[in-house]
């Protein structure tokens, strides 16, 4: 009897996927990703990494599926709504049910398990909504849930003794000590997420998405630089996204593309680098090297030489700029 075990890379699916081994059932391992994975662990392209550790560890098969572009249509219109941000979770799960769908046609699997823990998670979690999940995936009966089977309905692959049963368990609500004293005495000491995450749960993101939505410019290149910087909002066409600290400066180098234009003191200034994303004239330019001197290192000085270039050119253009004041930068500032 094969499985197709869902692995986010967190402690939940680790102990499904571990306790499910353990009964004796071969497993290959799915996880997703996208620009919206939240992880102590982060790769370029969303909670891989955890996974990847994950599946060597219980030395299974790995497949890694790149959503980020499925996910972010139903982030623009998800069909079950948002939760208490721009979290579109039964949408996304019904996404990641169709790959593990997929997946077991592939692997000639028979059933899918995942680390989901019944009322743990406000939106996704609940018994109606895990039942409408598996109708519209495809998957109806199909999914065991290892942590909670006892206190749901008996999946398909319990009622057909393709598991044992007395093995399973019975952990529901939200707390976690029930699951953090299971992984000690499977002997699972090294989870780097606990509890997963998303950044489209997280506050201050969503507004920033949505700020991006509003103007119509929500695309993968523009989610990348929502995650780095400080954000201000120049004109509909145009916004700048400040460097807090060196290893930001070098990720906005590494985000720019054509046509952006990239701002940063001259080498006698300690200062950020800024990225300008846009359709940028004379005033939008000037306003960036302002913003951006008002980060620099004035050392008393009124006014700051900000050099700037548009990409991927590399002609460097100079403007020496006194910093914006604070009343208009709240104003700019997403």
């Amino acid at each position: 009897m094969k499985a197709i075990a869902l692995i986010s890379g967190g402690l939940d699916s680790t102990l499904a996927a571990k306790l499910i081994k353990n009964l004796g059932i071969e497993l290959v391992c799915l996880n997703t990703v996208s620009p919206f994975c939240l992880c102590n662990h982060p790769s370029s392209t969303g909670c891989l990494h955890g996974a990847a550790q994950v599946a060597k560890d219980l030395g299974l098969k790995l497949i890694s599926v790149n959503v980020s572009k499925e996910i972010l249509e139903i982030v623009k219109k998800p069909r079950h709504g948002y939760g208490s941000n721009m979290n579109p979770c039964i949408d996304c799960r019904i996404l990641l049910f169709k790959k593990a769908k997929d997946a077991m046609q592939q692997e000639g699997a028979s059933f899918v398990i995942t680390g989901e823990v019944l009322g743990q998670r406000p939106m996704s979690q609940k018994l109606n909504t895990m039942r409408l999940i598996e109708k519209e995936s495809g998957l109806e009966g199909l999914v065991l849930r290892p942590l909670s089977a006892k206190v749901l309905e008996p999946s398909i692959p319990e009622k057909q003794g393709w598991v044992m049963k007395d093995k399973l368990l019975a952990i529901s609500g939200r707390g976690r000590r029930e699951q953090i004293a299971f992984a000690r005495e499977l002997g699972v000491n090294d989870y780097p997420c606990p509890s997963g995450g998303c950044l489209l749960t997280d506050p201050e993101f969503s507004k920033r998405l949505k700020e991006l939505m509003r103007h119509d410019q929500l695309d993968l290149d523009n989610v990348w630089l929502l995650k780095v910087g400080r954000h201000f909002r120049l004109s509909d066409k145009v916004k700048l996204v400040v460097g807090r600290n060196e290893k930001e400066n070098e990720r906005l180098l590494n985000l720019a593309r054509g046509d952006d234009y990239l701002f940063f003191p001259n080498d006698k200034l300690a200062g950020p680098t800024s990225l300008g994303r846009g359709i940028f004239n004379e005033e939008s330019i000037r306003l960036s090297c302002s913003i951006t001197s008002r980060y620099c290192d004035l050392n008393s000085a009124a006014n700051a030489d900000i050099i700037y270039r548009k990409v991927p050119g590399t002609e460097d253009k100079l403007l020496n700029v006194s910093p914006i004041e604070e009343k208009e930068l709240i104003g700019l500032r997403v």
